[in-house]
């Protein structure tokens, strides 16, 4: 089980995990800001990154891949492919790390977006694994460390609710 702010859930002997995050924005604003290739360089991934969007096509059969880099010059690829894109309710993609020393290690992510009450959204993203092993590697490798993308996307809804944009 990793602990932070957000609740995430990763049984033993398991295939899944999944996090759940409340965010103070509609869900459209959040949907948008998860999905605009300008924003997702300022939230995904860990502050110690620096992430490029190589492509992002939020649509149905759309893929995406971004490329991080370390102070040390390492580069950290990841891509995927759009299952379905439904606005603002739900997104189904694949997430596979180019890194892994073999192919065949994708996950299988939806996301959630549901209204709350006070113009906020909880967000529920679930992650299948293709084995057990692979998610527990993924949790070893710093899965906790890339959950600090959601402290990122607060940071940018506090600064675009200053800045009047909703």
């Amino acid at each position: 089980m990793i602990k932070n702010k957000n609740f995430t859930k990763a049984e033993p002997g398991k295939q899944e995990m999944t996090l759940v995050r409340e965010f103070n924005a509609p869900p459209e604003l959040i949907f948008q800001v998860m999905t605009d290739p300008k924003q997702i360089p300022h939230w995904w991934g860990p502050r110690r990154l620096t992430t490029k969007v190589d492509k992002m096509e939020a649509k149905d059969g759309g893929s995406w891949r971004f490329i991080q880099h370390d102070i040390e010059g390492n580069e950290y690829a990841f891509h995927g492919v759009f299952h379905e894109v439904s606005f603002p309710v739900r997104t189904i993609q694949t997430f596979e790390w180019e890194g892994y020393p073999e192919k065949g290690h994708v996950i299988l992510e939806t996301a959630h977006y549901e209204e709350l009450p006070n113009s906020r959204t909880k967000v529920t993203i679930q992650s299948i694994f293709q084995s057990v092993e692979d998610r527990d590697g993924m949790i070893a490798a710093g899965a906790e460390e890339g959950l600090e993308s959601y402290d990122r996307i607060e940071e940018i809804l506090i600064e675009m609710k200053k800045s009047g944009l909703f």
